[in-house]
């Protein structure tokens, strides 16, 4: 049985492993010549050795006690995002850093886990049943709280990755995903209808679709939902310049047409295709990327690391790093079936949507197919809060593999 366990372990400590090396390696790369006191790859590195002990202190403690201080470490991250709005440090327009010394720390990545960690923990108590409107309500407050503070600093990309994993805990926890559905398509046409008619029509026909796939028939009240989002997306498209400030507008516009000012507000988007475009298949070598080595990209090492990695190591590169997230996901996904506990299955499910998001947001976002938001690449993206926290819930995952024979009951 043990051989067993520390070959299994392997499954999320290789790409766990791959994934650090390669965001060190575009880190350091992305900030060649630096001119700081302390060069920001040595920060990172120091940040990914904490993270290693973490990590490690995790993996070897009582797995329950994550679950009995649940809502201690919840309430804990909360506090710390009220400290961040009284007396945080501004960061490119948003107030969601706290220093304590050398350190600047940002409370928010930390608290996503604990939301997480606060939602398994009360959908997988017998005494709640989430088809109950109450229990409902109590299970969104818990991720819709930290959501709203977070917006509040304001930071909009850290607010979406926020909400991305209730849908999926919800579900799992045994509510009817067709009831989502009604709510979300109308919202979601709404909006829509900022960007064109094009995009509106298609997300219409994907709502039918999923309705007949869940129920296998059509009803007159999908037709009525669907009709009334549309309705609406054709008001927000008609009247966009009267509910939308012109720099919304103006980033719309860019995400649709980066061409359309290139060296203004279209600036990072179109260096970041040329960087990748640039690097072929085998990429340029490391440390040899023009649009890298020449800071083409404003913070390449933040939210547009991914342009460093494209560039230098080509695709060959890109698709590693792509399969190795995969492989991490796909694990965590996997040990959701594979562990019959009711607690494990929520926190890792939550766990895996949250970390999907961040990869296809951040992808999506520096290769133009969504709008630039401001959302890092978990492990590669230079920031210590994002990676320690990351690696924390790596650490537990393995720990839940280490003891799953234990675990599942």
């Amino acid at each position: 049985m043990e051989k067993y366990n520390k070959f299994d372990l392997l499954w999320l400590l290789v790409p766990l492993s791959g994934l650090i090396v390669m965001g060190l390696m575009a880190v350091y790369s992305a900030t060649n010549g630096s001119t700081e006191s302390v060069p920001l790859f040595y920060k990172q590195l120091s940040w990914a050795v904490t993270g290693a002990i973490a990590a490690s202190i995790i993996y070897f403690m009582d797995y329950r006690v994550v679950k009995d201080n649940a809502y201690f470490m919840y309430a804990a991250g909360i506090i710390l995002l009220i400290a961040v709005l009284v007396f945080g440090k501004k960061v490119a327009g948003a107030t969601s850093w706290v220093r304590f010394g050398m350190f600047s720390f940002q409370p928010s990545e930390l608290t996503k886990m604990f939301t997480i960690i606060a939602m398994a923990r009360f959908l997988s108590d017998d005494q709640t049943d989430i088809g109950n409107m109450m229990d409902l309500g109590k299970a969104l407050a818990i991720a819709l709280v930290p959501a709203g503070l977070i917006m509040l600093q304001p930071d909009m990309g850290t607010t979406l990755t926020c909400l991305s994993f209730i849908v999926p805990m919800i579900v799992l926890a045994g509510f009817d995903l067709y009831y989502i559905l009604l709510g979300v398509v109308p919202v979601a046409l709404m909006l829509s209808g900022f960007f064109n008619l094009t995009i509106l029509a298609t997300i219409a026909v994907l709502s039918m679709v999923m309705f007949f796939l869940l129920r296998k028939k059509f009803y007159l009240h999908q037709f009525l939902v669907t009709g009334g989002g549309l309705l609406g997306g054709l008001l927000t498209w008609k009247f966009t310049s009267v509910i939308l400030k012109p720099h919304q507008i103006k980033r719309i516009q860019i995400f649709l047409d980066p061409t359309a000012d290139p060296r203004g507000a279209g600036y990072n988007a179109l260096q970041a295709k040329i960087a990748i475009a640039s690097g072929g298949i085998f990429g340029k070598g490391f440390l040899h990327g023009t649009q890298t080595q020449l800071r083409y990209i404003p913070a390449q090492w933040t939210d547009f690391i991914f342009c460093v990695i494209a560039e230098e190591l080509g695709f060959l590169g890109s698709t590693l790093l792509l399969l190795l997230f995969a492989a991490l996901v796909l694990r965590l996904v996997w040990m959701v079936g594979a562990i019959k506990n009711r607690f494990v299955e929520l926190l890792l499910a939550g766990y895996a949507s949250l970390l999907l998001t961040h990869v296809v947001i951040n992808i999506g976002m520096t290769i133009g197919v969504m709008p630039v938001i401001g959302v890092p690449l978990p492990f590669i993206s230079y920031g210590g809060s994002s990676l320690v926290a990351n690696m924390m819930m790596v650490g537990l995952a393995m720990n839940f593999s280490k003891n799953r024979r234990h675990i599942g009951y």
